[in-house]
């Protein structure tokens, strides 16, 4: 399969022998040769060890700048070798692979080659789609933000204050929940980490617990790439514990 930003945008398997897109927008991007040349690419790789390849890139502004380069095999269900790009030299993590390893170090074409690839022409095509999904990104893949709060089952004196954010892509967020105006500690929050949907986009949720004496503003508050500007929602003053025996607070915001 292939990956953009942990998102999955084509595959190959035995059954089907084909390159199958599996995002709209690199369907309707990419002409029929380029899934004609990856079958038959895939199609050939099929009877090799298992293999992966690909690159990363650290973003500093608008600048993008090339940070690693993947190229690996394995077989049987182990590691097998991996090409060092510093060294421009495979490495045989099992003796199995030794033979292999020598075999193509000694044709130094063949790591150049490799290191080209990963340096080079890897980052254009990483490049490429990530400018072909970035209005796809922008439309679909916002954020969904929830404040609710609801009385914990051990201990009905207290309620459990959960933030989610749903919905969006790529997975990097920022999710903070807020007491009085101010940031509350990780040692005093509860975090699910980032969760994937069904859909190919991902999800997190923070929780905090809150006394029944307590009075506080709580906010909710989260940045994604994908928004112009960070989404608040304000909590203000939660009293979960009065007024004629409500249990539940809830309130959300759709983006």
């Amino acid at each position: 399969m292939g990956l953009l930003d942990d998102r999955q945008i084509d595959y190959y398997n035995s059954k089907d022998q084909r390159k199958i897109p599996k995002q709209n927008w690199i369907k309707e991007k990419m002409q029929e040769d380029y899934w004609e040349k990856g079958t038959q690419s895939r199609k050939s790789k099929e009877q090799w060890f298992n293999w992966r390849h690909g690159c990363e890139v650290e973003q500093d502004g608008d600048e993008v700048k090339f940070s690693k380069g993947i190229s690996e095999y394995g077989f049987d269900g182990e590691d097998l070798m991996f090409f060092d790009i510093k060294e421009s030299q495979w490495v045989a993590t099992v003796d199995a692979a030794l033979p292999t390893k020598r075999k193509w170090d000694n044709v130094p074409i063949l790591n150049q080659y490799t290191k080209g690839y990963l340096e080079k022409e890897c980052l254009d095509w990483l490049n490429k789609f990530r400018e072909y999904a970035d209005e796809d990104l922008r439309n679909s893949s916002l954020p969904d933000v929830h404040l609710f709060g609801k009385k914990t089952s051990d201990d009905r004196s207290k309620m459990k204050l959960t933030c989610m954010a749903t919905g969006f892509f790529p997975k990097d967020v920022q999710l903070t929940i807020m007491k009085n105006q101010k940031h509350l500690p990780d040692d005093e929050i509860e975090s699910t980490g980032v969760r994937p949907n069904h859909d190919g986009s991902y999800q997190m949720r923070k929780s905090v617990e809150i006394k029944e004496e307590e009075k506080a503003e709580y906010d909710c508050s989260v940045q994604h790439r994908n928004l112009r500007q960070p989404i608040l929602i304000k909590g203000g003053e939660l009293c979960p514990f009065r007024g004629g025996g409500v249990s539940e607070w809830q309130q959300w915001k759709s983006v």
